[in-house]
């Protein structure tokens, strides 16, 4: 649910939290007890049946592709509404809800026969039903709340109901966990909450929040996800990032989504919505932008009923009384009704169509450049119409997700310097077919890794702090008239100040002076534009901003 922060992004108003825990009754889960991160006996790896992930990518039962576009809908609170309102969001094109299930200190608020119901509604109007625990924490002022571990007793007490349902059902284990600037306050809790589904038998798809409210806004997802993705025995979790007003501007939407599909990690909007520039957030619509452009899944915030009438789709659940963030959602350019295919298991797509493109041709390099080359290939044919393509890197075994096309050429970006790569395509159609793999490309990108002496400009902000640590931001921005590729950031912390966790690049820290390499997807900086590292660290009484920083070796003025 959205929740508002303070301008240092430290955290939400406790204020908006307080009110909205007691007029709703919620339970939210945040810091806890490393008790409950025991470990567990692995159950033996089984291939997962219905929704599953495969290649970072979630896919239905048959192989088809499915990206979630839908809604979120407060069934917990609005229980007599749920019946017409899933038709109504089913008409909207959406072809997915998110379903709140459970709220208050008790938090199972809804029998096993009612989730029967909500999981017999969601089929009947051909939804596919992320089914969530709202809010789980059990931290600081929400101390009797439940735990993430309890969570998953809920879900094993409904085991029964969601049994068979793998192909239509997604349980997300709990909504926003509170808090968490430990990463391990988030990593081991959800380990654990995971192992323990998986132990019980749940084969379905599990959907992991970020930490802070889901809005990560220290990164620790960001950083973590990997160590959670690989400890799931069946590797079939997605990750949720809730994208309120943490993401202030394009580039950290778009930063924060492509991290994750560079890394082959599966991850959605779980969250959003509102009007443009509400509360300082960027458009929305650059949001569903990033998505359509990813192939990631989005869940707009929220139907009706919101204690923030905002943060409405329709009006009074009527859906003839249209938000202008609804409009937005349903009919802008890369809205619900533009964007969504129905699930095959309900008959979308071409309704029989289950002839795959054909292979796309062997892809050639052009432009082989320190961070970026040029593919392009013969393009595929299908019986109906080929949709786009996906560009993976293939190493040993493994294949990585590393760029998306409409067309048979695109630029690949992010590479190291003097580095071997192989590459290949697969096309994809309208029904969510895909092709088999093009044959492999093998580039080695060129040896210059930089542009010494390059016109540039620095931004260093404190975006948060707390007794003994604090959030930063670097904003590079690139001044001459040539791109920047595989840079180096220096600069001099005067007391004290040791980075502990920086996404956006990697830091090496020899006393008071740090240097910062990029990472895959901030490694060019192209003319005129820029690029940002975040980054946590520790502090003692003072915390002095570094009063000069130098890329490749060339001293930036500061703004």
């Amino acid at each position: 649910m959205r929740t508002t922060r303070s301008t240092t992004r430290q955290r939400p108003l406790a204020g908006l939290l307080t009110g909205l825990v007691a007029a709703l009754g919620l339970a939210v889960l945040g810091a806890l007890c490393p008790a409950v991160a025991q470990a567990q006996d692995d159950p033996p790896g089984t291939a997962a049946t219905g929704l599953h992930i495969s290649d970072g990518r979630l896919l239905e039962g048959n192989g088809n592709d499915f990206v979630m576009r839908g809604v979120n809908h407060a069934h917990t609170w609005y229980q007599g509404e749920t019946t017409q309102s899933l038709a109504d969001i089913k008409a909207t094109g959406a072809n997915t809800v998110r379903v709140v299930l459970a709220s208050g200190q008790r938090w199972a608020a809804n029998s096993a026969a009612d989730v029967a119901n909500v999981v017999d509604q969601c089929k009947a109007n051909r939804l596919i039903c992320v089914l969530e625990v709202h809010d789980t924490t059990g931290y600081g002022e929400e101390a009797a709340a439940a735990t993430l571990d309890q969570a998953a007793d809920y879900w094993i007490g409904l085991k029964g109901v969601l049994a068979g349902e793998e192909d239509y059902i997604i349980v997300n284990i709990g909504n926003e966990p509170w808090g968490n600037t430990d990463p391990a306050g988030w990593t081991d809790p959800t380990i654990a909450a995971v192992k323990k589904l998986r132990n019980a038998g749940f084969e379905h798809t599990i959907m992991v929040d970020a930490p802070n409210w889901g809005q990560d806004w220290q990164g620790v997802m960001r950083a973590n996800a990997r160590s959670v993705y690989d400890a799931d025995p069946t590797g079939n979790l997605i990750f949720s990032i809730h994208m309120y007003s943490v993401f202030d501007t394009a580039q950290e939407i778009n930063d924060y989504l492509d991290a994750f599909v560079a890394a082959g990690l599966p991850i959605l909007i779980g969250e959003f919505g509102g009007p443009a520039d509400q509360y300082g957030d960027p458009d929305e619509d650059t949001m569903m932008a990033a998505a359509e452009r990813l192939d990631l899944g989005y869940l707009a915030w929220s139907w009706s009923g919101n204690t923030d009438p905002i943060l409405d789709l329709v009006l009074d659940f009527d859906p003839s009384r249209t938000s202008s963030w609804g409009e937005r959602i349903f009919h802008g350019a890369n809205g619900i009704a533009q964007t969504a295919r129905e699930a095959t298991v309900f008959g979308g797509g071409t309704p029989g169509d289950t002839q795959a493109p054909t292979a796309p041709g062997t892809p050639t390099a052009s432009a082989v450049a320190a961070t970026s080359v040029t593919l392009t290939w013969a393009a595929s044919t299908d019986n109906v119409g080929v949709t786009g393509y996906d560009v993976v890197r293939v190493s040993g075994g493994s294949e990585t997700t590393v760029a998306a096309a409409t067309t048979n050429t695109v630029t690949v970006t992010g590479l190291t310097a003097d580095t071997a790569y192989t590459f290949a395509v697969y096309a994809r159609d309208a029904a969510g077919n895909r092709s088999a793999r093009s044959a492999t490309v093998n580039v080695t990108t060129d040896e210059s890794g930089g542009t010494p002496g390059t016109s540039c400009s620095v931004k260093y902000s404190v975006v948060g702090e707390w007794p003994g640590g604090f959030q930063g931001e670097i904003t590079i921005r690139n001044t001459g008239t040539a791109a920047v590729s595989g840079w180096t950031l220096g600069f001099t912390f005067a007391d004290g100040q040791t980075v502990s966790n920086m996404w956006g690049g990697t830091p090496t820290q020899n006393g008071g002076a740090v240097s910062v390499a990029p990472a895959s997807y901030t490694s060019t900086i192209p003319a005129g534009g820029s690029v940002t590292a975040g980054f946590i660290a520790t502090k003692s009484a003072k915390n002095t901003a570094p009063a000069a920083f130098t890329l490749n070796g060339a001293s930036c003025a500061t703004a």
